[in-house]
Order: structure tokens, then sequence, then C-alpha cells
């Protein structure tokens, strides 16, 4: 068995979005290859509801997925057929944009909002055919597989022979880990994966490196993950899926494979033939 080393950390930058969110970027433009198919992170911790309360209102997207992971607090989804749904501690939401879809994410304020989202891209065959859905994981949806020292909550995917929520177009294994003070954990994670871990309470020593808190690491290839709690609890989220290994064109909310690709999107938004099919609700 090889461990998978880690071969790149990446620590987020603060930044602004929505209607005025503050939260940190880890991943973003500048990372789609080595991250592949991994587009963007976004991490959001904060005891402000100044800081969210915002949120972020209707908004198009294109060529992707997003899945928000809600580790504290509350967000509230709406699409543009009217759906509203919304997920607390512990839960996720999974948006397939696909061919194009408008939603609204608004946290609500609550103690603490600590959570993540991330944007999965979709395979160029499926980005202008893939109807818009939504999907709302649900804490009786998530297996919990406790162990000496933590537990593992399957929010998506495979572990083991245990099967969650699984998208149509790219597999995706999504843990939420929990970690006593020096406890850890060893994940079997063979063939050809995209691996990637964010740190997003507390450090971890991950496959032998030190990785400190709000961190992501991408790991390179072998069959093993080992993930480590410092001297305090942690929480880490582990995602693997398969590399696409195809051109990436993006601006703003629109991920493409070509710039004319992005343009045609920009000019059905203005033109109002953006949608191109009605949204599929999977239900909370």
């Amino acid at each position: 068995m090889q461990l998978r080393k880690v071969t790149h950390t990446l620590k987020g930058v603060r930044a602004t979005d929505g209607a005025g969110v503050s939260l940190v970027r880890v991943l973003g433009a500048n990372t789609t290859d080595t991250y592949d198919p991994f587009l963007m992170l976004d991490s959001f911790d904060s005891t402000d509801p100044e800081d969210y309360r915002a949120g972020f209102p209707m908004h198009p997207h294109r060529g992707i997925e997003t899945v928000t992971f809600i580790a504290r607090g509350a967000m509230v989804h709406e699409d543009h057929l009217g759906t509203k749904a919304t997920v607390t501690d512990g839960e996720a939401q999974w948006l397939t944009a696909g061919s194009g879809a408008f939603h609204s994410e608004m946290p609500q304020a609550t103690e603490r909002l600590l959570g993540v989202q991330l944007w999965l891209n979709l395979p160029a065959k499926d980005k202008l055919t893939a109807p818009p859905s939504y999907h709302g994981i649900t804490r009786d949806e998530i297996r919990e597989f406790p162990f000496e020292g933590g537990t593992l909550r399957l929010v998506a995917g495979t572990y083991g022979d245990a099967h969650g929520y699984q998208g149509k177009y790219l597999p995706l294994d999504y843990y939420d880990i929990h970690l006593d003070p020096h406890a850890s954990i060893t994940l079997d994670v063979p063939g050809a994966r995209s691996v990637m871990a964010f740190t997003l309470l507390g450090g971890a020593t991950i496959s032998g490196h030190k990785v400190a808190e709000k961190n992501a690491v991408k790991l390179g290839d072998g069959d093993t993950v080992t993930i480590e709690a410092l001297d305090e609890p942690a929480e880490v989220l582990f995602m693997s899926s398969v590399r696409l290994d195809e051109p990436v064109a993006w601006y703003g909310p629109i991920v493409m494979n070509t710039k004319e690709e992005l343009l045609d999107a920009f000019g059905e938004l203005e033109d109002g033939t953006f949608v191109k099919q009605a949204a599929e609700y999977a239900g909370e």
C-alpha cells in the first residue's frame, strides 16, 4: 500500500462575495489544474451575522455542481422554480446547475455560521445537457461511522460498502471527519482519484504533513491517506473524485470549456434564454 503524500498546500485569502458576505476563498481560478475537478472552495466561519446576513441573492450558474456543507448554522436555498429548502447543522445541499439555473443561498443568523461551499466541475459533454436539480442532504441521510477517537460522517459518495447521496455526473466521496486530540484515521483511496482535504477546525497531520486550520491540501498518487489531529480536536473535510483534464473557461458564476461558450452564456443571460430546462427537485 502506498501513502498518498501531500503535493500542494493552500491557505485561503479573505474575500467578499454575494451581496457582501465575508468569507475565505481557498480554491479559485488559479488552482483549477492542480485540484481538478474541484474548482472553488469557499470557507465561512463567523459569530457575527453582519458578516453574512446579506447572503447570495438569486444568481445564475452553468457548467458546475455546488456542494454547500453547513457544519454549524443554517442556510436557505431557493431556485428558479420556487423550490425552497433549509439545511442546518451537519447537513449539505447539492445543486446541479448543469445547462443553467438560478438560485439563491441565504445564511440565517445563528450563534456561529461554519461551513464551506465546493464547486465541482461538470464534464464538457454534460455542461449544456444536464438538467438543473437540487438535493438537500439532511442528517437522516448521512450515515456515521465511529472509530477510536472520532467519527466519520458520509456526506456523499461511498465509504467501504456504504453508499450516500451521489450526483449523476462525477463521482464524489465527501467525508466530514471529527477527531479527538491525537486521534487518527486511515482511509483507503485506491485507483486514479483526485483527492483533497480541508482542515475546517483545528490543525491535523495529513499523510505525515502538518496542516494548519483552514488550509486545503492536494494529495498525490497512492492507495491510502492518514489524518491525525494535533493537540486539539479537529474537523477535516475529505473529498475524492476523478480528474477531467479538460480546458476550463471561467468567469463569475459560469464555468465552460471555451471563451465562446462563456460569451454565449452571458449573451443568453442578456436576452432571457439562459435557462434551458426546468429544475428537477430531489427533495429536502
